[in-house]
């Protein structure tokens, strides 16, 4: 198999690989099968075939596995795919900005947040673009860290406001923001709403909701749940939804864990109450976070140096 040399590599491997190459190695991850990728794609299975081999020979790299009459993907195969998976996500960003100025749009903004960044600098910076750019599109998505890392990997978002995993860091630009406080909440006729002093053996005995797996927020509470010598209580509501949080322990006698500042904004307007517990771990700063493979469009770096403009200057 023939190998690419390191010298001026990139230039090179840009005029080997092939658009069509890239389908199929999306439909194969899709099918499973050689077969059943090229008939996704309308091709005949030795044109497939041939065109995968082509895509080895140019990587200098087998990509998968024969086993059977199916295909395991390899690590190098892993990571062509997660390029793959990119540059799709990017093509479609690009697509729907490209028919927003066909039709007279200004341009188009993803951005992806987490609920603690909301209420303040997001929404900020937001109302400040809208008012230098009123004909903007603007798509604004409310997850977990994690997921939210995972949209701006494919492309589909081009700034996140949240965390980030420190094996990603590589990957990635993080501009710290500000620092988030995590508070244990409950309804307002919660047994144990008006107590001045609660321990975490004291809210066991209550159905929980928390965060899904994966997230900053739910590793910080599994990890202050085994400082403490305790397991998770049985039975969680998990949801990446702080909205759904909250009206969980609005309706019931769950208790959920939020952001000190989406909680404190509901407890003055009388919806729920911020438990007495203090959290011996504290959550890593968030801020915005861009890939550093991608060049930022105009309304990108403007949301940004809005997001920014009181912490820096």
């Amino acid at each position: 198999m023939g190998s690419i040399d390191r010298k001026d590599s990139t230039p090179q491997l840009l005029n080997r690989l092939r658009m069509r190459q890239i389908a199929l190695m999306l439909a194969i991850q899709e099918q499973r099968t050689l077969r059943g990728a090229a008939a996704q794609l309308g091709m005949s299975q030795p044109a497939a075939t041939k065109m995968l081999h082509d895509l080895e020979d140019a990587l200098g790299l087998r990509l998968f596995e024969r086993v059977g009459r199916g295909l395991r993907i390899n690590g190098a195969g892993g990571r062509v795919l997660d390029y793959c998976q990119s540059l799709r996500g990017s093509t479609e960003a690009l697509n729907r900005e490209l028919l927003e100025l066909r039709q007279g749009s200004a341009g188009r903004l993803a951005v992806g947040s987490i609920m603690a960044a909301s209420p303040g600098r997001l929404t900020d910076a937001l109302l400040g673009i809208k008012r230098h750019s009123p004909l903007l599109s603007i798509e604004v998505a409310v997850d977990t860290s994690d997921r939210l890392l995972a949209q701006l990997r494919e492309g589909v978002l081009e700034v996140v406001v949240g965390r980030m995993a420190d094996e990603h860091g590589g990957d990635y630009r993080f501009r710290p923001l500000d620092n988030e406080e995590l508070v244990i909440v409950a309804g307002l006729v919660h047994p144990l709403a008006r107590k001045r002093m609660i321990s975490l053996e004291a809210l066991l005995p209550y159905p929980w909701v928390l965060q899904p797996p994966g997230s900053p927020m739910r590793a910080l509470i599994d990890l202050e749940f085994r400082d403490r010598g305790l397991t998770l209580p049985r039975g969680l509501i998990e949801t990446g939804s702080i909205l759904t949080s909250i009206n969980l322990v609005r309706s019931s006698r769950m208790v959920a864990v939020i952001p000190a500042m989406v909680a404190r904004s509901n407890a003055e307007h009388g919806l729920l109450r911020v438990l007495p517990f203090h959290f011996q771990r504290r959550l890593e700063a968030y801020g915005s976070i861009v890939r550093r493979d991608h060049a930022l469009s105009r309304p990108a770096r403007q949301f940004l140096t809005l997001l920014h403009q009181d912490r820096e200057g």
